[in-house]
């Protein structure tokens, strides 16, 4: 899609700066603009799983839920996944439970919540996941524990933060069954609905569980031999013996053998290992337990009496899917690394994540040699993050994490002799490749290069011919690690820059020793961009420029509307172009006059890079799936819909790749040839 633009208007703001306002109009009467084909997410493969669902006769053909509001799904049993749908109004929406109805195994549930809001919903397709609609009678119920009755199909059960509900008409309407306004039966974590009679419910709260046998009529606190204050992750009853229950809680893994009158702490559950996040019992033999905790996943197969741990201890298992046919198949839903897949039982796990990725890449490179050699740089991810690299345009991706130890990756550049650089959350890292070139050999290890040494002027007091005078000596400060956040690198020029949370950094020996800290009294800064011997550099409330490489600095002068600046970026001819949350500007000279770019569809911009095969600024905001390319010399411009939020857009050879917020890198679908452009009238000079 293109919308051209058909002229220019300006005007100049009576401020002491002079502003000029480039309004480009959008295109009229241009008739239908041609669809867009889908941007295509090719990886890091995994990132936050949440949640199993099986199609009830199908084992292989699974469900899975995640923390951006996807949902995927499976027809391998796991083996591969691909997007079904996304579902909720934002990002941010945690997929903790889905159900396939037992009896029309079409109809999905989705239950869910946002991570950064205090509400969710309840979503259900009738036609096994094309299309989806929100039930209402839970809108903005953040929902934590839901669940469908075995014995009668139509009644569900959803546990949000104000209570139980109750829908008996298959979710078409609910009713609130615990008390209201009670100061017990709220913010619940999970429940359990009877095998044999539906109004047995049992529900676990942030502070014990709880039981009905009347559908939410009565209610009766269930405690005895749980911990005080306990909060209950987790329940399952036994359907062969709905007596028997077990239940997590902060304080361990208790049973029960009389439906919940008194409870016994199971042993061999370390007591570091507090937060079982599930329960699973193995369909073909009920002594077999499954606990996934925030320490690994433990396996009992003495219905109780002795558990084991199954994995590492760096795993947190967020679900448990043990295949109905099919028990020493077993798959794991884990925090970063998403899906894990046993074929014996749980005692190995191998990574089970193609066509999967909830990843947070806050860093895109593209080699500098070979537009099909991509890298990722991720957060959140710990040890299964650091940085990604793909050899064949994102089709296959590889971690290259070694000497990270899993911090978060901000940033990411490329020297000319090919040498990487990391900028994250503990200093700045260097990756030199082996001879060969090949950053896939074990061999490669990324350094820190963290080392600043700066000089100082002191006063001392010397005597000459006899006299006390005071003389300035210029002195070595003792080295001192940079251990803050490293938001942008630009290793463009002859000296090494790099905007950091310690203020702005230099380097003249590759990286070896950096000098430099506050400028301006200011320390926070957030992007650099350099062009010959002009380096910029901003934080959120301002820009300074040094016109020697970094030695010296001044402040740059700014619209004064601007009230938060995310990223800056040089175009060849010296334009200094500017991302703010008002929109795009940029500047000629050096901030004597500005230019704003007004009639863009956002004006958030959160990144600005510069496309130096097809000459033009690419524009990206995170609160939007729309990306913008701007020819400087025309003021044209063209935009494509991605489909996804963008948190960053790089050239790749021909083609637009592009950094998501949850979902990895996205690939643009065909080579971005620039179409014909209706050319913008020039501003005026002033």
């Amino acid at each position: 899609m293109i919308f051209r633009s058909k002229g220019v208007k300006w005007r100049r703001f009576l401020r002491p700066l002079a502003f000029i306002s480039l309004v480009m109009l959008l295109a009229a009467g241009q008739g239908k603009l041609p669809a867009q084909e889908n941007w295509v997410t090719v990886g890091p493969a995994g990132g936050d799983a949440r949640a199993f669902a099986a199609v009830p006769g199908q084992p292989n053909h699974l469900y899975l839920g995640t923390t951006a509001g996807w949902i995927y799904e499976s027809n391998d049993g796991g083996a591969s996944w691909h997007h079904l749908t996304r579902l909720g109004s934002s990002d941010g929406l945690i997929l903790d439970h889905i159900v396939v109805d037992s009896q029309r195994p079409t109809t999905i549930y989705a239950a869910g919540w946002w991570a950064d809001r205090s509400d969710g919903g309840l979503w259900v397709s009738r036609d096994a996941g094309r299309n989806w609609t929100e039930v209402s009678g839970l809108h903005g119920q953040a929902i934590h524990a839901f669940a469908q009755s075995p014995s009668d199909p139509r009644i569900f059960y959803a546990g949000t933060f104000e209570g139980v509900f109750r829908s008996a008409d298959g979710t078409a309407t609910w009713e609130r069954i615990s008390p209201a306004g009670s100061r017990e039966i709220h913010e619940l974590a999970s429940l359990a609905v009877d095998p044999n009679n539906s109004d047995i419910v049992y529900v676990g709260t942030w502070h014990l569980p709880w039981k009905t046998t009347d559908g939410g009529k009565t209610w009766r606190h269930i405690d005895r031999g749980l911990i005080v204050d306990s909060d209950v992750f987790s329940m399952v009853i036994d359907p062969e013996r709905p007596r028997t229950l077990y239940l997590s809680a902060c304080s361990g893994i208790y049973k029960s053998l009389d439906a919940g009158l008194l409870f016994h702490k199971i042993q061999g559950i370390p007591s570091s290992a507090r937060r079982t996040r599930v329960l699973a019992q193995d369909p073909e033999n009920r002594d077999i337990v499954y606990a996934g905790t925030t320490e690994g996943l433990y396996k009992t197969v003495n219905g109780g009496r002795t558990f084991r741990r199954m994995t590492g201890d760096d795993i947190i298992v967020n679900d448990v899917y043990v295949d109905p046919r099919d028990s020493n198949h077993v798959l794991l839903a884990t925090d970063r690394g998403g899906v894990l897949a046993s074929q014996d039982g749980g005692k190995t796990f191998q990574s089970s994540n193609t066509g999967f990725s909830d990843r947070k890449v806050d860093a895109l490179l593209v080699d500098r040699s070979d537009p099909q050699r991509l890298y990722a740089g991720v957060v959140n991810d710990k040890t299964y993050g650091g940085v990604f690299v793909s050899d064949d345009g994102g089709n296959t991706w590889r971690q290259t994490g070694a000497g990270l130890d899993g911090r978060d990756v901000f940033a990411l550049a490329q020297t000319e002799d090919g040498a990487l650089l990391a900028g994250t959350n503990d200093g700045i890292f260097v990756l030199d490749p082996p001879a060969s070139g090949n950053v896939s050999a074990t061999a490669v290890r990324w350094e820190p290069r963290s080392a600043i040494a700066n000089t100082v002027v002191k006063t001392v007091t010397e005597t000459h011919y006899r006299t006390r005078v005071n003389v300035e000596k210029t002195e070595k400060a003792p080295v001192v690690e940079l251990d803050g956040n490293v938001f942008s690198i630009d290793v463009a020029g002859d000296v090494w820059v790099a905007a950091t949370s310690y203020g702005l950094l230099t380097s003249h020996d590759k990286g070896a020793t950096w000098q430099g800290g506050p400028v301006m009294g200011a320390s926070d800064y957030i992007s650099v961009a350099v062009q010959g011997n002009l380096v910029a550099a901003a934080r959120s409330g301002g820009v300074v420029l040094s016109r020697d490489q970094g030695k010296t600095w001044q402040p740059l002068g700014l619209p004064t509307m601007l009230t938060r600046i995310h990223r800056i970026v040089f175009s060849p001819d010296g334009t200094l172009w500017l991302g703010a949350r008002e929109g795009v500007y940029f500047t000629r000279d050096q901030g004597k006059s500005w230019l704003w770019i007004e009639r863009l569809p956002f004006r958030d911009v959160d990144d600005l890079s510069y496309d130096a095969p097809l000459k033009r600024i690419l524009v990206s905001s995170r609160s939007s799936d729309q990306i913008f390319a701007i020819d400087p010399k025309t003021m044209t411009w063209k935009w494509w819909q991605t489909g996804y939020h963008i948190a960053l857009i790089r050239a790749a050879g021909d083609r637009l790749v592009a950094a998501t917020l949850a979902d990895g890198v996205l690939v643009q679908p065909h080579p971005a040839v620039m179409e014909d452009a209706r050319s913008a009238t020039p501003p005026a000079k002033h």
